[in-house]
């Protein structure tokens, strides 16, 4: 007994401080918004003597932040939206469908998964720009194909946890494959769209690269914003820092909000 409560002892103290050393540089970011310029520069570690909102107002002004977070909010929701109603789809096809040819298609958006976006990134490009795509239309495009992978994975994996007599009871009543799909399979989906709907937003909401080579100023994102303005403020890190704190609140917001889900998710995803 005591060398299991010295055993848990020793997990827990190595969990709270793997926690602290997680949670450290949001701290830094979070307490240093706070401050003045000086005040960064005499104790970075500590809270600031006197709090001050002035850097978040300057920083919401000079990033433009309205319309960098509609930008975000925007191409996020619609890719998300349409990754999940494809991707399930397709997952649903794929696993009730028992054949080498769909094993075959499974297989190969499993391996699309391996495949690095850099690999592709200069002919992508390339080839958008000449049907006249690199803006905001084209990006979502080609999130729904980097994020089809993992999706289709994972609603493929969840189908494995709901019978396949559920359509066979519902052909039998009269109910089409549509039908079937959408009033009773997508339903029982709910904790998988649920996680894919996060994993994908977190994603989508903090990329710079893809924004970067397709997006014009107008249309930048928060991360593009974040960039521009980082580099007009390198030398005030209380304004960059207070420009960073007002980029991440909205995704942390939903985080917290959908994380059961998510675990739930991944749970049923994995189940074979």
């Amino acid at each position: 007994m005591k060398k299991k409560r010295r055993n848990k002892l020793v997990i827990g103290t190595i969990g709270i401080l793997l926690a602290l050393l997680w949670l450290s540089p949001f701290y830094l970011m979070v307490v240093n918004s706070f401050k003045t310029k000086k005040g960064i520069f005499s104790n970075v570690l500590g809270l600031p003597e006197e709090w001050t909102f002035v850097n978040f107002k300057q920083a919401f002004i000079d990033l433009d932040f309205v319309n960098a977070f509609m930008n975000s909010l925007f191409i996020s929701l619609v890719s998300v939206t349409i990754i999940i109603l494809f991707s399930s789809m397709a997952g649903y096809a794929l696993a009730r469908n028992k054949s080498k040819i769909s094993n075959g298609l499974f297989m190969v958006f499993v391996a699309a998964m391996l495949i690095p976006f850099q690999s592709v990134m200069i002919p992508l490009i390339s080839l958008f720009g000449k049907v006249d795509m690199l803006n905001p239309d084209g990006l979502i495009f080609m999130y729904l194909g980097f994020g089809c992978s993992l999706s289709i994975f994972l609603y493929h994996g969840a189908m494995a946890s709901i019978p396949a007599s559920l359509d066979e009871a519902a052909t039998i009543d009269g109910a089409n494959k549509w039908q079937i799909f959408w009033k009773i399979i997508f339903p029982m989906l709910k904790p998988i769209s649920v996680t894919v709907m996060i994993l994908n937003i977190i994603w989508i909401w903090n990329d710079y690269l893809l924004p970067s080579l397709v997006l014009s100023a107008e249309n930048a994102t928060i991360p593009l914003n974040m960039f521009f303005f980082f580099g007009q403020y390198t030398k005030q890190w209380h304004l960059a820092l207070a420009g960073l704190t007002l980029a991440i609140i909205p995704i942390i917001i939903v985080y917290f909000f959908a994380q059961k889900q998510i675990i739930k998710g991944v749970t049923d995803g994995a189940v074979k």
